[in-house]
């Protein structure tokens, strides 16, 4: 998600151009190169976006540079079988690879659950260009019209006859014809496509499970050293002595390098400083840092704890605050239920952590790195290495998680800096440790909703008042509300037919942690919030929930959030392009209550909780089975209905929203990360626990609808429904109200 949200950390985009290159590769061949322009002109003009890189050589081998970061969400094979669908070619003929950072593939960002939204047209586009350039080439071979030929299995083939010509032997007459565009370029039929719509091969899999893949950790150049760094406990802090002469004892330990620290405010992309401790293997690099001996300077943050923040943020509700979105009057003498409820900092905790190898020489640099902004990592590490971009080479390989904690390139430039100081390659490892107490952290919550439900039962108002510290705060301590896109994530985007509305912004000030966007971002807040007071009016109506939200829904009808709010961000996209759908809200809400048997009797301690949201332009209900025996919970059963417009790979839909149910129940019910005197207390999965199998919902059930409507985003929505849902199911099981998460005591 490009957005406000992370306007510092994209500073790095590139200009966009319009334009499309065809021509002939050193081995022979049709090229297809696409350069960048914006979604909207692309959608207007009928011209390329561009996303890949795409060559057909004369053995009628199809390679595509992917130019986005696999971190197993399976983007590598969802672009491949669009191309592949579009173009008429087997899996077997498709060869991919990587893109490194390089400007010509244009914006490279692995995030915002995007990566599909904004660029499945773009590649059938791609492929159909390159197909009717090949099908031309065969037609003008045979004296033929085109509409006598087609492509199937890597061939172009004469209608009504056997005769046929491979991609191999038409790819250099291909690329000498002109590109197909506007109303020329003939994207197939439906009835035609074998990939899109249905399950397809994962092509990263099997070196995956055989150990083959090449994750970050995994790399390796010949004369590396390798470094861990002893980093201030306290963000912001500074080194004021230290003493390494045990470290430089320990044996495989060679030297030590000092980083300087940036100061507040940190930004996204710095070193926090501290001491490097480079050495021939990683467990020397960790022993001999355990010999250091530091005095750290903890600065202005030394006192931050973030118990006493969250009581900062609630009182603020009770003095100044922004409003952002304000409907008709909410009558504050006639509220008669409120709520506040919150949430703690969270640790992104990707099973790798940080990891980069940098080999930095006096005229050149390569970087091999578990990067989700390659562009943004390759020129962090120039500046740091004093070289002009050109002369920086980043390589991307596997992520072993990222949540969004690998779009931040702060740990490569800490290898880059390690690397130049040292004349020699150097792989810088975080343990998990530096990664759970030295990380960008999800910011803690605090709300407070309040309504007023009438003599006639009805819902009259709704007043909601959210505080949490800016993600912007991180690069710009002046940042003291939300900014305009947090807001815009699930508080400011409120879809509920209520006819007074006041949504209000508190004031928290920059957290004493770096804090960075987070697997849905503010959408897990809110959602969190939103969620759950919809239960609470429910049974404060005494209704049914799924009633409840389906009357509170109101019609079907396409909301204009203009109207009540022009400053609405909203995914970066347009909301003519994507209009927010009751309709498709309360079908995703009225289709998880079928699936999940809604209203069935259940044994004593089981019970099923709702909850609704839509992020990332795509539509969720969750609900989930709770069963509570003796104070421990388990969760039988996950119900997810999602409508994210074309499912263009429905596998991997299923399988985000199954990993989201996981991710989910780690926030709801295990993970919490504390702070006192600015250090965190948590170090790793023994005191910052996530869910593990036996926690796990034993059985996930994802039920994707039916739609003619564009794709959008799938790995982040699974996330916000799911902790408000459970919470709802635990009300219904045992009576108790749990506002706070994680829910440690039932």
């Amino acid at each position: 998600m490009i957005s406000e949200v992370y306007k510092v950390a994209n500073e790095h985009r590139i200009e966009r151009r319009n334009f499309l290159k065809i021509g002939a590769i050193s081995l022979g061949g049709l090229v297809l190169s696409l350069h960048h322009v914006s979604a909207a002109s692309f959608e207007q003009s009928g011209n390329f976006e561009p996303n890949a890189f795409v060559a057909i050589d004369e053995s009628g081998m199809v390679t595509l540079v992917v130019h986005r970061s696999e971190m197993g969400q399976g983007i590598r094979s969802t672009m491949a079988g669009i191309l592949a669908d579009e173009l008429g070619v087997d899996w077997e003929k498709i060869k991919l690879k990587q893109a490194e950072a390089d400007r010509k593939y244009g914006e490279q960002n692995t995030d915002g659950s995007k990566s599909i939204r904004d660029f499945y047209l773009p590649m059938r586009r791609m492929g159909a260009a390159a197909r009717q350039m090949l099908e031309q080439a065969a037609a003008k071979s045979w004296s033929v019209a085109i509409d006598q030929v087609k492509t199937e299995n890597g061939f172009v083939i004469l209608k009504g006859s056997d005769s046929k010509l491979s991609f191999g032997e038409l790819a250099l007459l291909a690329a000498k014809e002109s590109v197909p565009k506007g109303n020329d370029l003939r994207l197939k039929k439906k009835s035609e496509l074998k990939n899109i719509g249905k399950k397809m091969p994962s092509v990263d899999l099997e070196d995956v499970v055989s150990g083959k893949a090449g994750y970050g950790i995994d790399q390796k150049v010949e004369g590396m050293k390798y470094a861990v760094i002893a980093r201030c406990p306290v963000y912001g802090g500074k080194l004021k002595s230290f003493d390494d002469t045990e470290t430089l004892k320990v044996t495989g330990v060679e030297r030590t390098v000092q980083l300087t620290s940036p100061g507040l405010p940190g930004g996204f992309d710095r070193p926090l400083g501290g001491i490097a401790v480079v050495a021939t293997n990683t467990w020397a690099a960790i022993k001999g840092r355990e010999k250091l001996v530091i005095e750290w300077d903890d600065g202005p943050n030394g006192t931050y704890s973030d118990e006493a923040a969250r009581e900062t943020m609630k009182e603020g509700f009770e003095g100044q605050t922004s409003m952002r979105t304000k409907v008709g009057e909410v009558n504050q003498s006639e509220i008669n239920l409120t709520a506040e409820y919150y949430i703690p900092h969270y640790a992104h905790s990707p099973m790798e952590p940080p990891v980069a190898l940098v080999d930095a020489r006096a005229d050149r640099c390569e970087v091999w790195a578990p990067s989700q902004s390659p562009q943004w990592a390759k020129g962090i590490v120039a500046r740091a290495v004093g070289l002009n971009p050109a002369n920086v080479k980043l390589n991307v390989t596997l992520l072993g998680g990222g949540f969004g904690r690998k779009a931040k390139p702060d740990f490569v430039a800490e290898a880059a800096v390690i690397s130049k100081a040292c004349g020699c390659p150097i792989k810088l490892t975080w343990t998990r440790e530096d990664d759970i107490r030295h990380g960008f952290y999800h910011a803690q919550s605090a709300q407070q909703l309040s309504a007023t439900i009438d003599a006639n039962n009805k819902v009259t108002a709704w007043n909601h008042k959210s505080a949490f510290p800016s993600i912007s705060g991180t690069a710009n301590l002046g940042a003291k509300q939300m900014s305009k896109a947090e807001g815009g994530q699930g508080l400011e985007d409120m879809p509920y037919d209520i006819p007074n509305l006041q949504l209000e912004v508190g004031t928290a000030e920059p957290a004493g942690v770096r804090i960075g966007w987070l697997r849905s971002v503010a959408n897990i807040n809110h959602g969190f919030a939103i969620g759950s007071f919809m239960d609470e009016i429910a049974t404060a109506r005494k209704i049914d929930p799924v009633e409840n939200l389906l009357d509170l829904l109101g019609p079907d009808r396409e909301i204009d959030f203009s109207k009540r709010n022009p400053n609405l961000w909203y995914y970066d996209k347009s909301i003519q392009e994507y209009p927010w759908d009751t309709g498709r809200f309360r079908k995703v809400i009225e289709l998880a209550a079928e699936k999940s048997s809604w209203g069935q009797k259940l044994p004593k301690g089981q019970a099923l909780g709702i909850a609704a949201h839509r992020s990332f332009l795509t539509y969720v209900a969750c609900i989930v089975k709770v069963d509570v025996n003796d104070g421990k919970v388990s969760i039988p059963e996950v119900h997810y209905a999602v409508n994210c417009g074309l499912a263009v790979n429905p596998d991997r839909v299923r399988a985000q929203f199954e990993g989201g149910a996981v991710f989910g129940t780690s926030l709801a019910l295990k993970s919490e990360l504390t702070v006192e005197k600015g250090r965190v207390k948590q170090s790793n999965f023994h005191d910052y626990q996530l869910a593990r199998m036996a926690d796990a919902p034993a059985k996930i059930e994802v039920h994707i609808m039916d739609s003619k409507a564009a794709p959008t985003g799938v790995g982040e929505p699974p996330v916000p429904p799911f902790s408000p849902a459970l919470a709802n199911a635990l009300f219904a099981a045992t009576g108790k109200r749990f506002r706070k998460l994680p829910i440690l005591e039932i």
